[in-house]
């Protein structure tokens, strides 16, 4: 089964809980197994109105999905836990992003992996190196600790 990556984030109502009921439906609906989870982490939201602060984390699973497949049980995931239709940074009962999957280097009008900007994000590099700190970057070419290490050192 391939191994992926995801980012959970929520910053509306109770984040913590809302992150939990994300990874719930991730095993009960069979998207995922095998799960190793970081700590949550208290970030800043990045762009978009006025918000409270996000609380995020990165999970590293096994799937039997495809992509795609992955993609739309997420958005399903997210539409099941109250997530609307909002503008791009808009806030979220809850965000699932597949951050890696394999060494797949994909980009569609769907969906691009990996993520295009978890390379620049601190929050998902620091769940990234605290659970596979080893883990290449397909493209770039450098581990998760590399890369959250140049970006709090810029």
């Amino acid at each position: 089964m391939p191994q992926i990556f995801l980012a959970l984030g929520s910053n509306v109502g109770k984040k913590k809980a809302n992150l939990e009921q994300a990874l719930r439906l991730l095993v009960r609906h069979k998207v995922i197994a095998n799960i190793k989870r970081s700590t949550f982490y208290t970030t800043k939201p990045v762009g978009g109105p006025p918000q409270d602060d996000y609380l995020n984390g990165v999970i590293k699973a096994k799937t039997t999905l495809s992509p795609l497949k992955l993609l739309k049980a997420l958005k399903n995931i997210e539409i099941e836990m109250g997530r609307k239709k909002a503008g791009k940074n808009y806030p979220r009962v809850i965000d699932i992003d597949i951050l890696l999957y394999d060494n797949r280097v994909m980009r569609t009008k769907k969906l691009t992996i990996p993520h295009p900007r978890m390379h620049k994000r601190v929050f998902v590099l620091k769940g990234l190196a605290e659970i596979a700190p080893a883990i290449m970057h397909p493209v770039i070419g450098k581990t998760m600790s590399e890369l959250l290490n140049y970006n709090t050192n810029d």
